[in-house]
């Protein structure tokens, strides 16, 4: 197969962490051939999605004495060519968030590839209709009480009467912007008036969960299945979990509370076309739902002894065949 990864620059993605170099070593480990591009480098000629494409050639990193370490350089590339999308098997869109005007642009883009002749992952209709915070609200069942709103009073209200809560900005990514409030802060007002920009902007604001002092879990979703799973535990002051911002990883085990949120959430993700997708659990409940390009695959490989890569490739590899199979049917 010709696998099309849309990522940012290569040259400042980390080997060792990174979710999409796990997958696209995986690919080239079980023979396929892997390409890359950026968003800004997608285009549309004679109705068609176009990309400026590169072939790569990546040496896999080594797990030693329990960390991944790279090679120096760690991949190469040939010069770009211009190529329609729709000669590859498969494009896995994994651009990282914020979702801006240029990613929308680009998912637009992706609009034009003959879902016939290849697969886009995850489906660009999808992360348009999937926000990930306010996705999760509809899953009314399996989230902590949860509001959204710009209107300070209607937060202060909801902060008073649950004693904590967390805010969260509807584009962040990372645990950026993510704020603990306290009914007691003085601070409150210039808080909420930051984040909102002066009550223009709508915010989600949680329950605080005691819990996540335990940890924020990550788990994998491939096509509704969940995969693999990791804690992140904050460390020192810091009240996020996010990798991003220091938290400690650790093993995870996917409890059945959690196989229920994921059987809750399977039909909605392959309806909307949400492949690989990664949820957020603390406590047992459902925070959000990360579909642009989720991470935490080297972590769970390493603790884990897995291999979810190569689960990713296998999954795209029977789906590829079993659409060729439909089609020569037909």
């Amino acid at each position: 197969m010709k696998l099309a990864f849309i990522i940012d620059s290569i040259a400042r993605l980390d080997p060792g962490h990174d979710t999409s170099v796990a997958i696209m070593e995986a690919a080239q480990e079980l023979g396929h051939e892997v390409w890359i591009t950026q968003a800004h480098q997608l285009g549309v000629t004679d109705g068609k999605a176009t990309a400026l494409l590169q072939p790569v050639r990546l040496t896999p990193v080594q797990l030693v004495e329990g960390r991944w370490l790279a090679a120096n350089p760690w991949f190469e590339v040939d010069e770009p060519s211009l190529r329609f999308l729709e000669e590859m098997d498969a494009v896995f869109m994994r651009t990282d968030p914020p979702v801006t005007v240029p990613y929308l642009y680009a998912t637009y883009i992706l609009d034009y590839v003959d879902p016939a002749k290849t697969l886009v992952v995850n489906s660009p209709q999808g992360i348009r209709a999937a926000n990930e915070k306010m996705y999760a609200l509809q899953f009314t069942g399996a989230i902590p009480e949860t509001i959204v709103s710009q209107n300070k009073n209607v937060i202060r209200e909801f902060l008073e009467r649950k004693g904590s809560a967390v805010l969260k900005p509807l584009g962040g990514k990372a645990g950026e912007g993510i704020l603990f409030l306290d009914p007691s802060d003085r601070n409150f007002n210039s808080l909420v008036e930051i984040s909102t920009l002066q009550g223009q902007v709508p915010v989600m604001v949680q329950t605080y969960l005691p819990e996540a002092k335990l940890g924020d879990k990550r788990i994998v979703l491939l096509n509704g299945e969940a995969i693999g799973a990791v804690n992140r535990i904050p460390t020192g002051k810091e009240f996020r979990g996010n990798m991003a911002v220091g938290g400690r990883v650790a093993q995870a085990e996917i409890t059945e509370r959690e196989q229920e949120i994921c059987a809750q959430l399977a039909p909605v993700l392959q309806r909307d076309g949400l492949i690989f997708v990664g949820i957020d659990v603390i406590g047992g409940y459902l925070t959000e739902i990360n579909v642009t390009s989720p991470t935490g695959v080297r972590e769970i490989d390493r603790l884990n002894n897995t291999r979810l890569g190569q689960q990713v490739i296998h999954w795209i590899e029977q789906t590829r065949t079993a659409k060729v199979g439909a089609i020569s049917t037909t």
